[in-house]
């Protein structure tokens, strides 16, 4: 199956009640269908430092961030295609490159134990990435149901819906069961616009009208603030304690 490596796109995130997902869906209807994967389970798995560099640097809201990830579109195995991602965001435009690879052939070379599977250019952007943040490994496992939608008249608007968004830290592989703990708030839905440029006028139409508003929401962002941050401060406060 042929794949998309290169994008460069504006993504706006909204958190929905069901009924302004309805909503939404109604105004979709004669413009958007859902595309060949149709409903599907993403596995992602953050990489990050044992500090965690990344996602600190990230939810600092800087004008430039970055991450990687592998992500997989259902239950892998060492011989399923999977994709190396390294996302950029710049001045709210997100820039992502990727490789499709047999998840083994990924795994091995994110953890340094093998070269890169193949010289290309983003091979090599990854390796420099690998290289300046030293230490990278295994972090998050991020999973979420998901439904996407492409634009039937050929553009390159899309819209993904999320739910059942989990995490953990344990049990890190893209070959494991979906667990872990919730991150998305009750009874909402991760609605995602990702388009080039503007967004179409009808979908503006459907916002106003919903009264249907951006919402700042990163899924590794959420799960490091409600899962690992606690953490750190309970040492930071014991460390106070017995010093």
């Amino acid at each position: 199956m042929s794949y998309k490596s290169v994008f460069r796109r504006y993504e706006l995130k909204y958190l929905l009640t069901e009924a302004q997902r309805d909503f939404v869906l109604l105004a979709m209807a004669d413009h958007m269908r859902l595309d060949s994967y149709g409903h599907t389970t993403i596995r992602n798995v953050y990489y990050d430092t044992d500090n965690y560099r990344l996602i600190r640097r990230s939810i600092e809201k800087p004008s430039y961030k970055e991450k990687l990830r592998i992500r997989s579109y259902s239950l892998a195995d060492r011989d399923s295609t999977v994709f190396v991602e390294l996302k950029k965001k710049y001045n709210r435009v997100v820039y992502k490159r990727r490789i499709a690879l047999p998840e083994a052939i990924a795994t091995d070379w994110l953890s340094g134990s093998t070269e890169a599977p193949c010289d290309t250019q983003i091979s090599r952007e990854i390796d420099y990435f690998k290289s300046y943040y030293e230490g990278l490994h295994p972090t998050m496992f991020l999973s979420y149901e998901r439904d996407a939608y492409y634009d039937i008249n050929g553009g390159d608007f899309r819209v993904t819906f999320d739910t059942n968004i989990l995490a953990r830290q344990t049990d890190i592989s893209l070959c494991t069961d979906v667990y872990g703990t919730s991150i998305l708030p009750k009874d909402r839905i991760l609605m995602e616009l990702k388009c080039p440029g503007a967004i179409p006028l009808w979908m503006v139409k459907a916002l106003s009208e919903g009264e249907i508003y951006k919402t700042p929401f990163s899924k590794y962002g959420r799960a490091y603030i409600d899962m690992v941050l606690p953490t750190f401060n309970n040492k930071l406060k014991e460390i106070h304690i017995n010093a």
